[in-house]
């Protein structure tokens, strides 16, 4: 028999983690987003409602990233039903925390589960690029494949992407902080020069190479000194205020590292289980001195991807 519904949950992710843009995201399981598609005798994509932390975003399936990768989906699938969709929003809108990502995500494994021959992990990765697509304004994948896998996860290539899930010290924690203030992806892309120095490639690729090096080996020391963006993060701080103060809070403190997860306004740390909460009181101080309320967790970095879950 046929099953007719099922909803998944997407957890929330860290796009970038500093030196990594747009190729290296890891997931955040303490919030996510909700997803239940059902089986309709409607061709197409129906989205019926979206509830939850944000609602006000769009209906039609096109302008919607969930609906646009469930008509991915469709496109290359061709189930023998249309689908309708009601999303939960747990993820808040503009936070750098991968929403339109979850929200994409959590729609194709939810109609996965629906479909005769369910598809391939990488089959669903290319239809919630679709998907991120419609938000962002380009196909990346550094918030997509966390959510999707689960984890610290590299991606290489767009068309054929590959994708590799780092191992973590079993040390590390991640301490999140989210200010309460909104940062368009379209907007933080927009801003960005076109062109890198030299110098600064070579700085970056090495920072990159050591801090997957350094994750490998358990090597502290080797993550500390590599967890530097030396291109995204100096364009994009100032969209951030007080973000030099959390930082130093946070390094201070005893971070590993500390830098914006994705576009901001969120910001997040590497630290050592011992040092996590004193990192987490830092930043969130230090954000609350310049009167800014926030929202923040601490949480491994075993993250599981997106699942099934009770209806």
């Amino acid at each position: 028999m046929k099953r007719s519904v099922a909803t998944a949950f997407a957890p929330a992710s860290v796009g970038n983690v500093a030196i990594g843009f747009d190729i290296l995201g890891f997931s955040v399981d303490a919030l996510g987003d909700r997803v239940t598609v059902k089986r309709s005798s409607r061709p197409g994509v129906t989205i019926t409602a979206i509830t939850g932390v944000v609602e006000n975003l769009p209906l039609e399936a096109a302008g919607n990233t969930a609906g646009r990768a469930l008509l991915a989906l469709q496109e290359a699938a061709a189930p023998d039903t249309g689908f309708e969709m009601t999303i939960h929003k747990g993820i808040p809108l503009g936070s750098g925390l991968g929403g339109s990502a979850a929200s994409a995500v959590g729609a194709v494994v939810a109609a996965n589960a629906l479909l005769d021959r369910p598809l391939t992990l990488i089959d669903l990765l290319k239809f919630a690029m679709q998907g991120e697509a419609v938000a962002s304004g380009s196909m990346h994948v550094d918030n997509i494949a966390p959510s999707l896998f689960g984890g610290l996860v590299l991606t290489v290539g767009i068309d054929q992407p590959r994708v590799k899930q780092i191992p973590v010290p079993r040390a590390v924690r991640a301490v999140i902080v989210h200010p309460h203030m909104v940062l368009g992806t379209r907007e933080a892309r927009a801003m960005l020069n076109k062109s890198v120095n030299m110098s600064d490639f070579v700085w970056q690729t090495a920072n990159l190479a050591g801090f997957i090096s350094g994750c490998y080996t358990d090597d502290l020391d080797l993550i500390r000194a590599s967890f530097e963006d030396v291109i995204i993060e100096p364009q994009r701080h100032k969209l951030i205020p007080g973000f030099r103060e959390v930082r130093e809070a946070a390094m201070a403190a005893g971070a590993l590292g500390c830098s914006i997860s994705g576009a901001g306004p969120t910001m997040f740390a590497w630290s050592t289980v011992d040092a996590a909460e004193a990192v987490r009181s830092a930043m969130v101080d230090s954000f609350a001195a310049r009167g800014t309320q926030t929202d923040h967790w601490v949480t491994g970095m075993e993250g599981r991807g997106a699942r099934l879950v009770a209806d």
